[in-house]
């Protein structure tokens, strides 16, 4: 297989983003984001959205340049409207203004409206816990439908993740969690690669469940099931809502309102244990529970519990020493965008394995 220095992909993608008329500074965010979901293992969700993101540029479906419009600043409560910047770059801009203010108030919650697309939301998380933080994320598009609400056999609204992550006295726990069984991102991967899903994560148009991601693209659509699936989907319904009550909710723009295309609403969260029980205890308690998670004797079949986030952090290490290993459609839906813009595609090394 072939492994590529992170520093490279990153140059590549930037050097694409800014040939495309993104600001520089965005570009380089927008870059390490993508990244940053490769590195983690979320391997649709990282440089497989760049030609999506190249595309969005080229129609002016993205804006290139600007800053987020204020809607409401109070100390602890921020609303911006994104003015259709790119995500991954709002998304850290409002990282960096509510862990300043978290460090006052304890907590800050940034909320934005009209966001592009914010690719993995595992990707922003260990920033925030390498500054001693807690942070939960969360998003949606009111421009996309697809995930059925229990019991109905029709898609009305996004996957919907949630990710979170909070300090240990070792590795962060980190999740990043869809509200639904998959993601549309993963359906449209495996309708391409002709593959059918490990389990019946879909139904049609009469609510039969299906492992066929077909039925995405058929006329009319079939729909993707809440987390639960037919059986405990009341569950992933029920997380789903909270995440558009927390995003379109309370940016006060939503479903309920004309769409101006791939969009996400955010909901960011950051907290300071300092200000609360004390970073200390915090840290204590944190590690006890991860420290006696781990200690569990497996059941039959596991070598042992794994914590959130802990597979993604050891892949992360192991790619950023190594080299990143690419899914193999990521650089050919890159080359014309390459050939486009004159940009040479990167240069791996060849790794030998048994």
């Amino acid at each position: 297989m072939t492994c590529y220095p992170a520093p490279v992909l990153i140059e590549f993608a930037c050097t694409l983003l800014v040939r495309s008329g993104l600001d520089r500074d965005m570009a380089r965010t927008v870059a390490e984001v993508l990244l940053e979901g490769d590195l983690l293992g979320h391997t649709t969700h990282g440089l497989c959205l760049l030609a999506l993101y190249l595309g969005e540029l080229e129609k002016g479906a993205m804006a290139k340049t600007g800053k987020p419009r204020v809607v409401a600043d109070f100390p602890a409560a921020v609303t911006w409207d994104g003015m259709r910047l790119p995500g991954p770059w709002l998304t850290v801009k409002a990282i960096e203004l509510a862990s300043a203010r978290a460090k006052i108030n304890g907590t800050c919650t940034v909320v934005i409206r009209r966001s592009h697309h914010i690719a993995c939301l595992a990707a922003y998380l260990k920033r925030v816990t390498d500054a001693g933080l807690m942070v939960m994320l969360s998003a949606s598009d009111p421009s996309v439908g697809g995930v059925a609400p229990h019991g109905g056999r029709r898609g009305l609204y996004t996957p919907n993740p949630i990710a979170a992550a909070w300090p240990t006295d070792g590795d962060p726990v980190m999740l990043d969690v869809s509200m639904s069984i998959t993601s549309h991102s993963m359906i449209r991967r495996l309708h391409g690669e002709k593959r059918r899903l490990p389990g019946p994560w879909l139904i049609d148009t009469q609510g039969n469940a299906t492992d066929d991601p077909a039925v995405m693209f058929a006329d009319p659509p079939g729909a993707l099931l809440p987390v639960g699936g037919l059986d405990h989907g009341h569950k992933g319904f029920a997380l789903g809502l909270l995440v558009e009550a927390l995003t379109g909710g309370l940016a006060g723009l939503g479903r309920a309102d004309p769409t101006e295309g791939w969009a996400a609403n955010i909901c960011l969260q950051v907290y300071d244990p300092a200000l609360f029980g004390g970073r200390d205890d915090f840290i204590r308690q944190t590690s006890w529970l991860a420290n006696a998670c781990r200690e569990t004797p497996p059941r039959a079949g596991c070598e042992r519990v794994r914590l959130p986030g802990e597979a993604g952090l050891r892949r992360r290490e192991e790619q950023l020493a190594n080299g990143v290993e690419l899914y193999p459609s990521i650089l050919p839906a890159l080359a014309p965008w390459a050939e486009k813009w004159g940009v040479a595609l990167p240069v791996g090394a060849v790794e030998q394995r048994d």
